[in-house]
C-alpha cells in the first residue's frame, strides 16, 4: 500500500511519461546532431526532410515535431527515454529512422567514430540487427551527393 502511494506521488521519467513515437524519434535524430558536440542549420534540415520522408508529415508538422525534439533531446539523460517509445513503430520505420540517424551524422560531411557508436547503440535499441543497420547506412551513404 505504501509503495502504491509513493509511486502515484512519484515523479515520472520522461521514459515512463507517454511519448508520441514520431516525436521520439526526432529527439533521437536530434541527438544523433548534437552527439558530435555541434548542430548546425544543416543537420536540422537533413531532420526535417527526414521526419517529412519517414511520416509522411506535411512541412508545418514536421517543423513542429522537430521543435518538440529539440526540446526533448536538450533535456535528455539518455537514449534509452526515446527508444522505448520508438520501439513500439513498425520494423520498416525503425529502419528508417536508422537511416535517417546516418544521415544526419553525415549532414556535415564528415565521418565521426562518436556519431558512429552513438547509431549503433540506439540501433540494437530499436531491435534493428546489424545486417538491417549495414542496409541502412549504405542507403544513407547513397544519397549523399558526390563530392568529387
Amino acid at each position: 500500500m505504501m509503495n502504491a502511494l509513493k509511486n502515484l506521488f512519484r515523479a515520472k521519467t520522461p521514459a515512463e511519461m507517454p511519448m508520441d513515437p514520431q516525436v521520439a524519434a526526432a529527439a533521437l535524430l536530434v541527438e544523433a546532431a548534437l552527439s558530435d558536440g555541434v548542430y548546425v542549420n544543416m543537420e536540422s534540415d537533413v531532420i526535417a526532410e527526414i521526419l517529412l520522408e519517414a511520416f509522411q508529415f506535411d512541412a508545418d508538422k514536421a517543423d513542429a515535431v522537430l521543435a518538440e525534439g529539440e526540446a526533448l533531446a536538450e533535456e535528455a539523460v539518455g537514449s534509452h527515454q526515446f527508444t522505448k517509445h520508438v520501439k513500439k513503430l513498425p520494423i520498416e520505420e525503425r529502419v528508417s529512422i536508422v537511416e535517417g540517424l546516418y544521415r544526419v551524422a553525415l549532414a556535415d560531411g564528415e565521418k565521426s567514430d562518436i556519431e558512429d557508436a552513438y547509431i549503433r547503440h540506439v540501433a540494437s535499441l530499436l531491435y534493428v540487427d546489424d545486417i538491417m543497420r549495414a542496409q541502412a547506412r549504405q542507403a544513407a551513404e547513397a544519397r549523399i551527393p558526390d563530392q568529387s
